[in-house]
């Protein structure tokens, strides 16, 4: 595994065993991680990182472009094909720059625009203050129910009415529940308003149909292409249908009205991006076509089922999860019935082998890099083959390491379980090899003794200029 780089750049090769051991030892409960398949992996590290390719298909800024003509347009395809969309844009580098450009192309600075609060489940592009999007546009948050933990379908429309807002931005990075996008377009539709769906975390179980599509409500839709997609990191920009746009930009030739499809376009590239990333998009095309197989549809059936029993699992030890369950891949632990802070358990977890992020959950006190609560998700240890039983035992670890969290030898213990655990369902198997597990203890002794014979070497150098100096000093 990485035999160059191991022998041209030992410290980096490193890194990268020691990623991998972790990535292979650890229980991965971060909602926004997946494994990818090697296929996608190899994708991404092709020949075509090579290559610049500004512009799009059959319209290129360069030549010799005959072949990631044909990377992208797999993309573009598989991912009309598995959305039932007209439209795609596969060059984005994140969501977030999906979403920047969505909002360039459909709005102006200081627009008002409806979108889930981040202290409620939503995200950073959805109007936060530190964020491009609150600071060029007047961003109105909705939330929560305090009472159920769901989307206030009321209070939205209240906004809505008082506002009047350009655009209304739904989605979110830490919800658990199914969000009703026909609900949200017939309030786009009492105040004329744009809709725009950010789909980042449940891309994959609504491509597998297992959640309400947006497609068919919304404008415009914008993910990621990780997450519960399982491809390379990355962002995607959806036409439901490609309708002439409505803000009277016509061709400047012909004068025909454009499509919103190349408005789009040009925002992606030139309007924000120069050259795509040809290898990602082709390790995108390589993950659309493994969500477009049968196998795909009842890994997504698995995540939600997994996601339903660890938190069914989590309620019956006493843990708070906010709305009471999850329909989709992920739940938010609210720790404050449990006197721990967001910060606490996560860092005891790390040390239990059990990896997750600190989460703010509806109505916190505490600030956003401490927080009372934890999300947690399945994504990641449904692809290492994992299903409901496991999930129980997950949940116990969690109970455990955050019980004794003060504990040390105990997080020890359950970290060493946590382990052997993960050994009965291994992580890239085809990759290994002869030498492939030695322990980074090893590659760190060797990268200090390289470290060390630089570090002498140099010490030589300069005893000798101290030498030469010397007497060139008795001389004067």
């Amino acid at each position: 595994m990485y035999d160059i780089v191991r022998t041209t750049d030992p410290e980096l090769y490193a890194a990268l065993v020691g990623e991998y051991e972790r990535q292979r030892d650890k229980i991965e409960l971060i909602a926004s991680e997946n494994f990818t398949s090697l296929a996608v992996l190899q994708a991404q590290g092709s020949v075509l990182t090579n290559k610049y390719a500004e512009g799009y298909p059959g319209r290129r800024y360069y030549g010799g472009c005959e072949w990631v003509d044909v990377a992208e347009t797999l993309a573009i395809e598989r991912a009309k094909k598995l959305f039932n969309a007209e439209y795609a844009n596969v060059q984005p580098h994140s969501g977030s720059s999906a979403n920047m450009a969505v909002y360039f192309a459909y709005l102006q600075p200081g627009d008002t625009v409806l979108g889930m609060d981040l202290a409620h489940g939503g995200h950073l592009t959805h109007g936060s203050p530190v964020n491009f999007s609150g600071r060029m546009y007047r961003f109105v948050s909705y939330g929560v129910h305090p009472e159920t933990g769901r989307i206030d379908y009321d209070q939205v429309e209240a906004l809505a009415l008082e506002h009047r807002p350009r655009m209304i931005t739904v989605g979110a990075s830490a919800y658990s529940r199914e969000i009703d996008f026909r609900a949200f377009r017939q309030i786009a539709d009492r105040v004329g308003a744009f809709l725009m769906a950010d789909i980042a975390h449940p891309a994959g179980l609504i491509a597998a149909g297992l959640l309400q599509s947006p497609i068919p409500y919304c404008d415009v839709v914008t993910s990621t292409t990780h997450k519960t997609l399982r491809g390379p990191r990355g962002g995607l920009i959806l036409l439901g249908r490609n309708v002439d746009n409505p803000f009277g930009q016509v061709a400047p030739k012909s004068g025909r009205v454009k499509k919103m499809g190349e408005i789009l376009d040009s925002w992606v590239m030139p309007g924000i991006q120069g050259g795509p990333l040809m290898h990602v998009i082709a390790a995108k095309a390589v993950a659309f076509g493994e969500c477009l197989q049968d196998s795909f549809k009842e890994y997504a059936r698995q995540v939600i089922r997994n996601a339903k029993a660890l938190a069914e699992a989590l309620i019956e030890r006493g843990y708070s999860i906010v709305s009471g369950g999850t329909d989709n891949h992920l739940m938010l632990v609210d720790l404050r019935s449990k006197g721990i802070t967001g910060k606490d358990a996560e860092h005891a977890l790390d040390k239990a082998g059990i990896t997750c992020n600190k989460n703010a959950v509806p109505f916190d006190t505490q600030p956003p890099l401490v927080t009372s609560g934890i999300r947690l998700g399945t994504p990641a240890m449904t692809t290492r083959g994992m299903k409901e039983p496991e999930m129980r035992q997950i949940a116990a670890w969690i109970d455990r390491a955050l019980t004794e969290r003060t504990n040390p030898d105990a997080l020890e213990r359950i970290r060493a379980e946590v382990r052997d655990f993960c050994q009965q369902f291994p992580l890239y198997p085809e990759l290994a090899r002869q030498g492939v597990d030695e322990t980074i203890g090893e590659i760190k002794e060797h990268v200090a003794a390289t470290a060390k014979h630089v570090v002498t070497s140099v010490s030589s150098v300069l005893e000798t200029v101290s030498e030469q100096l010397k007497k060139v000093s008795e001389r004067l």
